[in-house]
C-alpha cells in the first residue's frame, strides 16, 4: 500500500505540468480552450459538450468570485 501514494502523487504532478503546459503555450487562449475541450470530449467517456460547456461556466464563474 505504500506506493498508492507515490502513483497518486506522481498523476497529481503529470496533471499540474501538463496545465502549466497549457497555461504558458505560445497560442491564443481560445485555442488553448479549444483544445481542452476536444481532448475532454474525446477522453472522457459519456461527456456531452453541453455538460462542459456548462461546467466551464462555473468554472469561470468561481474565478470570477475569487478575483
Amino acid at each position: 500500500m505504500k506506493a498508492l501514494p507515490l502513483v497518486a502523487a506522481a498523476l497529481g504532478g503529470a496533471l499540474v505540468g501538463a496545465a502549466a503546459a497549457l497555461l504558458l503555450a505560445p497560442q491564443k487562449g481560445s485555442e488553448t480552450r479549444e483544445a481542452i475541450k476536444d481532448f475532454i470530449l474525446s477522453h472522457v467517456p459519456g461527456i456531452k459538450a453541453s455538460e462542459l460547456e456548462s461546467l466551464a461556466d462555473q468554472i469561470a464563474d468561481e474565478i470570477k468570485d475569487v478575483k
